[in-house]
């Protein structure tokens, strides 16, 4: 696991790259977002059962930032942490991220260390800073039985609550080979069951008014 993980922060080097060209913040910029498009993609291309989901999930967090009064001028770092949340990944072996079976306890110990793999590869790059906060705590629930390092409330920062919750609600939206998507109702009723548990009270608030209001595009679920 440690040489996997290293191999997969070494996997980093062309962000040195980038850093050392003298190039206009535009240009680097761009050429960031481009290189985070590919990591995306690799990923996704490893992971084939989650084809679609970074994509729709960083569209759904965009929005409900907005709506829930994060400010402009962080929704580049929104975006790049959507993009990125799994990002630590890279460091779990193929024999249990393509597991078909349920994983076992200390399987999952080993899978719930992706959010401190995408902490050690990001942290690194002083451009991707600002994004870290929903790769490293996406998995924190409200009530503090979440991970790595069981944050609790406010304690969770704002854009890792959000995509929590945008994360739960495409897994529950999109067909997968093991369950289908379910109806808008029964996740309706899972969100409401989760609020102030897994969920941001205020953010599940939000969603609703949402889901029931003319901007419902969030019950297609972005497909």
């Amino acid at each position: 696991m440690e040489a996997r993980a290293a191999k997969a922060i070494i996997s980093m080097d062309s962000v040195q790259v980038l850093e050392n060209l003298q190039s206009s913040p535009l240009e680097l910029e761009a050429a960031y977002d481009t290189m985070i498009d590919g990591w995306c993609r690799a990923l996704e291309l490893r992971d084939i059962e989650s084809e679609g989901h970074t994509l729709r999930v960083t569209e759904i967090t965009v929005y409900l930032a907005r709506a829930v009064g994060i400010s402009e001028t962080e929704m580049p770092n929104i975006r790049r942490g959507a993009l990125l949340h799994d990002i630590g990944k890279m460091a779990i072996p193929d024999t249990l991220l393509l597991k078909p079976d349920k994983l076992t306890e200390e399987e999952w110990e080993v899978m719930r260390k992706h959010p401190e793999y995408a902490y050690e590869m990001l942290r690194p790059i002083a451009f991707l800073r600002p994004a870290l906060d929903i790769p490293y705590c996406h998995h924190e629930k409200w009530d503090g039985t979440g991970y790595p390092r069981g944050l609790k409330g406010e304690e969770i920062p704002l854009a890792a609550r959000v995509f929590a919750f945008a994360d739960v609600f495409d897994a529950l939206r999109s067909d997968r080979p093991y369950h289908k998507g379910w109806p808008e109702e029964k996740v309706r009723q899972y969100i409401c069951t989760n609020s102030g548990k897994h969920f941001e009270p205020q953010v599940v608030n939000v969603f609703m008014k949402l889901l029931g209001g003319p901007t419902a595009r969030l019950s297609a679920g972005f497909k």
